[in-house]
């Protein structure tokens, strides 16, 4: 503890800083905002240096924050400062110094010069290409994840080149990719490589296959499926074997043609040209999956494959099941530790 010649040694000392006017001026601008040095120097009139002169006092007396963001150093009132009584007399003195110099007034300006400077950047006329998907997708992507409660584990199946990895990825905590060609896992396990996607585990098996079951487990959050039913011998097996796929009240979502009359596209080994809704719900609840929906995908959106003229669109049917009883590992381990905590509290209760 200060004893009395210590604290009056510090009151002195804070006088003494607080003495001169361009101090007073630098604590009131940085009480108005968070300002660079160089921009204290050109709305004061004085030079950098006079100003980083002026501010290390204030800084030792810890009165301004400092905060580094590359070559620049910006300050701004520490949050506390004015809770004494003297700095906060010495806040209004240089702020009344500072309007009646018209300082004040180009804080304002500062900040429209910064503003200004994004604004010419943006206002150029981009080169870049804008039918294709941003390169930044995959954060966006993880941006959107903690919005969705239900993303402990996705499957997806016939994965191909791993095309719909780069959406699922980024979203769920973990994803088993599924292909029976192992010249297709090769692409995916690439592409798996290249993003650093390490949440992503490559299954090789057909999908009713004991390999696949082990790396599902218990069952996924979502089964998707994207353009594999139309090769399939026998659409509505695989939509069962999908199902089976889902933890109760997991999600299947099925993306695939609408009925169609291209017969090229057999050329692609498409078994079928596409499926009416209605056979698409059949599937769905001859699986035993609940409140299949159809939702058609506008043109615009299929890309540019060999395959975009045609009409797409998407089943998403859920497995019966409480979803409100399904949580997620991270939700149960913390369970399991309150109670653990809360046992314990009790038996140290009773021990007492």
């Amino acid at each position: 503890m200060l004893d009395a010649s210590e604290t009056k040694t510090q009151r002195w000392e804070l006088y003494r800083v607080l003495s001169e006017p361009v101090r007073l001026r630098l604590l009131a601008l940085a009480a108005e905002e968070e300002l660079a040095i160089g921009e204290l120097a050109e709305i004061l009139g004085e030079s950098q240096p006079n100003v980083s002169r002026h501010a290390a006092p204030l800084r030792q007396a810890g009165l301004l924050s400092v905060r580094k963001e590359g070559t620049r150093t910006l300050l701004s009132l520490r949050a506390d400062a004015v809770s004494d009584p003297v700095v906060a007399d010495a806040v209004a003195s240089g702020r009344a110094l500072c309007e009646g110099e018209g300082s004040l007034a180009r804080v304002a300006d500062v900040l429209r010069a910064r503003d200004s400077l994004a604004r010419e950047f943006f206002a150029r006329p981009a080169k870049d290409d804008v039918q294709g998907f941003p390169h930044e997708l995959s954060a966006y992507l993880t941006a959107l994840a903690p919005l969705i409660t239900r993303r402990r584990l996705a499957v997806d199946a016939g994965t191909g080149d791993g095309g719909l990895l780069e959406v699922l990825a980024p979203v769920f905590d973990r994803v088993v990719a599924v292909d029976r060609s192992d010249a297709q896992l090769a692409r995916a396990r690439e592409r798996v490589r290249l993003r650093g996607y390490d949440n992503v585990e490559l299954a090789s098996g057909e999908l009713g296959s004991d390999v696949v079951r082990k790396a599902v487990g218990p069952g996924a959050d979502a089964v998707f499926a994207s353009r594999i039913l139309h090769h399939a011998a026998k659409p509505a097996r695989v939509i069962e074997e999908l199902a089976d796929l889902c933890a109760p009240g997991g999600a299947l979502v099925v993306v695939d043609y609408e009925r169609h009359a291209d017969e090229t596209m057999r050329t692609q080994a498409d078994l079928w040209l596409g499926f009416a809704a209605s056979e698409l719900r059949k599937f769905a609840r001859d699986a035993g999956l609940d409140d299949p929906k159809i939702t058609r995908i506008p043109q615009p959106r299929c890309g540019r494959g060999l395959d975009a003229h045609l009409p797409w669109q998407i089943l998403v049917a859920r497995k019966a099941g409480d979803e409100r009883h399904e949580i997620s590992e991270t939700t149960a381990d913390t369970k399991e530790r309150n109670r653990a905590a809360t046992k314990a509290e009790r038996k140290k209760g009773h021990d007492t």
